[in-house]
């Protein structure tokens, strides 16, 4: 294994001292970039994630156009979903959409998770073309989503505000809900052991609605699914634990022994800093910042820094990068990193 040039990313999780902080952000391969519209014009979304040249070339794309210290790998939560055996379109502009919503105990006992590997078997080609085109340059990332985030999906039928059908079915059925956790927990390990298969270097989970349950649900739905995942995938590469809007639940997160946590830009640095005790934190700039003017861009980001110290700590946004965000203004938040000097 050749070392790869550029690791602040990986020394910052292992808490090592660093010349600089690190900086990456979520969806940067993507929406925002003219080249990546360019390719979703011609292709659909998950021809897209399955073609292993259209994966490594979009992966690719923003570090070599902004700069960042690490790359994601392009694909989607939901294809944990399709490796249980449910529909998934994804259509721009709308987001997901599953025809047939999980909301019987018929459906769930369907749902098989010793399928993933079958299902999902382009993940090994395409992350391998993925890591071959970075040429050890900078670490990839790999992800997938939390259980919980994806029972929103798979019981709903779309993307919600509330994810009202998701919840009301979570209490009604309490015993199906877990289940179905399940299952989703050991197919999402599945895919994450293909991930680190192929290279990755380390795996960041979503926990996208995390914020949408109160803590005593959280401790319920959410958190031992993400604790039995982190349990399997620490050991062998480091774990970043992003729930957005459950800040709450900071201090139970670190006590998954995940590597890091994610911040939303709903928490100060210093609270967020406390919170999660002596994991490394990751965050926390609104994205909206992102739409200028580039003056703020630069004020903000230089605040952000300062709020969280050097040391322990990834730059990176409060959540992904918004698709109408100017190329210039996400370059200017990477370079204002990598200048910024504590």
């Amino acid at each position: 294994m050749n070392s790869i040039k550029n690791d602040l990313l990986l020394r910052t999780l292992r808490k090592e001292k660093t010349e600089r902080i690190p900086v990456w952000f979520m969806r940067q391969a993507g929406r925002y970039l003219p080249d990546y519209i360019k390719l979703r014009e011609k292709y659909s979304f998950f021809e897209r994630v399955r073609n292993p040249q259209l994966a490594a070339e979009i992966t690719v794309m923003p570090v070599k156009q902004v700069g960042v210290d690490a790359a994601i790998l392009f694909s989607d939560i939901l294809v944990v979903a399709q490796a249980l055996g449910v529909d998934v379109e994804i259509l721009e502009g709308k987001g997901p959409i599953l025809k047939n919503p999980i909301r019987t105990k018929e459906q769930i006992d369907k749902l098989n998770p010793q399928h993933t590997e079958e299902i999902l078997h382009y993940a090994l080609p395409t992350t391998r073309a993925v890591k071959d085109a970075l040429s050890n340059e900078v670490p990839l990332i790999g992800f997938c989503g939390s259980p919980w985030t994806l029972l929103c999906y798979m019981v709903e039928g779309n993307g919600s505000k509330d994810f009202a059908k998701a919840k009301q079915f979570c209490y009604q059925h309490p015993e199906l809900a877990a289940t179905l956790l399940e299952k989703i927990t050991q197919s999402s390990i599945r895919y994450l052991n293909m991930q680190l298969a192929a290279g990755v270097d380390t795996v960041q989970i979503f926990d996208s609605w995390g914020g949408l349950l109160s803590p005593s649900d959280y401790r319920k739905f959410s958190l031992p699914y993400l604790n039995e995942i982190v349990k399997a995938i620490q050991p062998k590469v480091p774990v970043i634990l992003f729930a957005k809007g459950a800040w709450f639940a900071l201090p139970e997160l670190q006590k998954t022994g995940a590597s890091a946590l994610g911040l939303d830009w709903n928490i100060e640095p210093s609270v967020g800093r406390k919170m999660a005790g002596n994991a490394v934190v990751q965050g926390n700039l609104d994205p909206i910042t992102l739409l200028g003017p580039q003056k703020n861009v630069e004020m903000e980001t230089i605040a952000m820094l300062k709020n969280f110290g050097t040391g322990n700590y990834i730059a990176n946004l409060g959540h992904g990068v918004l698709p109408q965000t100017p190329l210039e203004n996400a370059k200017l938040f990477v370079d204002t990193v990598k200048n910024f000097k504590h």
